[in-house]
Parts: C-alpha cells; structure tokens; sequence
C-alpha cells in the first residue's frame, strides 16, 4: 500500500486545508452532519482532497459508495446503480470525477435521479464544472471550492507521517517535499516513497533527480512562489524593466509553468495598463496560445517579450477601478430598473444609425458614474473619440 493510500484521511476531522468548508460550524460540514447535503460538485487543485471528501462523506452517511469517472463512463452502468437501489431505504452515494466532461446526454440521464433522489450525486473537477453543467443539473445541485492545501498544513501533516513511519529527514528535505509539491498532498507523498526505495537516507539531491522541478508553482528555498510572482507583477507595475526580467527568470529557474506566468501577466495586462496601452492584453492573449504549444525552454523568450512590454507601457487601472465601483454599488442594493427604450422589446428604441452614429436617449434609470479616465496613453485618444461621437 503507498504512502497517500495508508495514510488518505477517513474522517472529516483527518482532512486537510479545508477549514473553510470543515471547520466546526461551517455549513458544508453542517450540512453533512444534518444528513441535509444536496447534490454537490466539488472543484479544486489535483490533490486537495477531493475524491477523499467524497468517501469520508459516504461514510459518515454509511452510504454505499460508487466511484466513476465522466471520461469512462457509460450511462447502462448508471441506470444499473439506480436499479439496484430503487427499492433500498439506503440509497447511494455516486461520485463522479472530471464531471466537467459529462456530455449533455450523461447530465440528461442523471437528471431524473437527482430529481427523485435516487442517489447522492457528487461530482470532482479540476475546474469550475459551473459552465460545462446544464442549468437543469445547476439548479438541482450545489457548488463548493476546495482550496490548495497551503505550505504549513502540508508540512504538518508530512512531519506526523514521518513520525509514524519512524523516518528521519533533514529541514532542507522537509521543505522540499513542501514546496515542490505545490500543494498537492499525494505528489508529495509519492515524491517521499520513491526516495525512500532508492535507499536508507533520503537527500534533497535524491529528491531533486525524481522532481527536477515543482508541480504547479515554482519557487526557490528561499523564496515562496506567492512572493516571487508578487515582486514580478509588483515591479511591472512599478515600470522596472530589469527587476520584473530578473523575477521572472527566478520564476522560470525555480520550475514555475509559463502558462500560469502568462496567466498572471494577462490579468495585469487589463488591471494595471488597460486602455492606457489596449495592445498589451493582445500581446498577453498571443503569449499565453504561444507558450502552450511550445513550452520550455522556448516560452521563456516570449515571456521575456511580454514582461518588457507590460513594464514599459503607461499604466491606468481605470478599468479595474470602474467595474469594481459598479460591481460594489450593485451589492450595496442599486438595482434599478432598465428604461422600456432598451428593452428587449425596443419601445421607443432610437437606432444610433440612424442618426449618424449616435442619437442622445436613455440608457440608465439614474445617471451614476463608474469610469474616470486618467488620459494616460491610448486612453487620452479614447476620451476624444467618446467626445466626438456625442458632437
């Protein structure tokens, strides 16, 4: 038996990195207690315990437990299950990983056995499953997060098990098996049991011939992933050429995959420059195709490229600041009504092009203010078109 077998938690107690959803009080671990949970998807990071949470859930129910999987599954095997229990006052718990692959006829079998509760459905994704569900499977079912297992958790959890295994590893070891293991409780069980075939002492230098580089989020023995990715993000903003080209090469060296690089560059791209320089999200959507299809060592030229232009580029979160005053003054309960002359039914309706490109009418209930420009950039040139197109 492997070491993430012998040692997958059995109770919800035994979990780790979820307090957020077992913590005493939370409502998940409420509703699993109560006996009241509904159909869920669970998504998160591989190895944050997702397909563990779905057997401790089971066992706390003492339901009989179906483990599938969406990419092998076959819909007799379903109705099988469903059968078998139809008259059973204990009905099952089926759990069903990379539920975002479910094609649409497997969600329309299910349907009618979420409706009747014939079974427990609880499905596991890597990904949020919300838009490869039907909305007939979304309004029957909840969603819930699990989170990364954080660094101190892990390393917890890594020091209880190589008490009971009666082993001894050195702090550079420990902090190892951590941080190359991204968060991943199985990965760095594995990592751990393969060093220890290959002889009586485990090394970081055995360590580090298995596991070159981390799983997921690179970082250095000195430096956490989440700081070295800050100082880069931190230093394009702050237009500093050479420091956000030297985080990102520590970044790079340090294992971290170009597509998450690229992702954190692409959301910089809208948040910290936006209209000031429109062209450099462009750059960062190019970038983010590039480096999936070529990877390293080649992706660390494109990157390069992308982390020059971003820090050399005017810098406006005009953007970033509008949607987050609309998004709040939404929350705080301004909801007002849409004028009858845009509506889907266009009563009174002005077609703008029919008068040239623009035609003064209604568009909001009461007149609020989102954006301000800073007529930094390409954003100056945006003003004086806005300003144009009204005459």
């Amino acid at each position: 038996m492997s070491l993430a077998q012998k040692y997958r938690p059995s109770t919800l107690n035994k979990i780790i990195g979820q307090e957020h959803l077992l913590a005493q009080g939370a409502v998940f671990r409420t509703l699993i207690e109560k006996n009241a949970l509904m159909h869920s998807f669970l998504y998160g990071p591989t190895g944050c315990g997702k397909t563990t949470l779905a057997r401790v859930i089971a066992k706390v129910l003492k339901r009989p437990f179906f483990e599938l999987n969406a990419t092998t599954l076959k819909i007799d095997e379903l109705r099988k299950i469903f059968k078998e229990y139809a008259n059973a006052l204990e009905k099952p718990l089926v759990f069903i990983d990379e539920v975002h692959r479910l094609s649409k006829n497997q969600q329309e079998v299910l349907l009618p056995f979420m409706e009747n509760n014939s079974a427990l459905i609880i499905g596991a994704s890597t990904e949020n499953p919300y838009y490869s569900l039907t909305s007939a499977m979304r309004s029957r079912s909840h969603l819930f997060e699990l989170k990364q297992v954080d660094n101190l958790a892990l390393q917890k959890h890594l020091q209880s098990i190589i008490k009971k295994e009666s082993v001894e590893l050195s702090q550079e070891v420990q902090a190892f098996l951590v941080s190359s293991s991204s968060g991943d409780v199985r990965a760095m069980l594995n990592l751990l049991e393969s060093a220890m075939a290959l002889g009586d002492e485990v090394t970081l230098n055995m360590l580090k011939s298995i596991r070159p580089h981390a799983l997921q989020a690179g970082s250095s023995e000195l430096d956490s992933h989440y700081d070295l990715t800050s100082a880069m993000i931190k230093s394009i903003r702050g237009s500093d050429i050479d420091a956000s080209i030297y985080y990102l090469a520590r970044l790079v060296d340090g294992g971290e995959p170009a597509e998450f690089i690229a992702r954190r560059l692409a959301i910089l791209a809208s948040e910290d420059i936006g209209n000031a320089n429109p062209n450099a999200l462009n750059l960062a959507s190019s970038t983010l195709n590039i480096v999936k299809m070529i990877g390293y060592p080649e992706a660390r030229i494109s990157l390069s490229q992308l982390v020059i232009y971003l820090a050399s580029s005017p810098k406006s979160n005009s953007a970033y600041r509008a949607i987050n005053s609309a998004l709040s003054t939404i929350k705080d309960g301004a909801i007002y009504p849409i004028p009858e002359n845009i509506k889907q039914d266009k009563v009174n309706y002005l077609y703008p092009h029919n008068y040239g490109g623009w035609v003064e009418q209604r568009y909001m209930s009461k007149n609020i203010k989102f954006y301000k420009s800073f007529k930094i950039g390409f954003e100056k040139t945006l003003d004086e078109w806005s300003k144009k197109i009204k005459g």
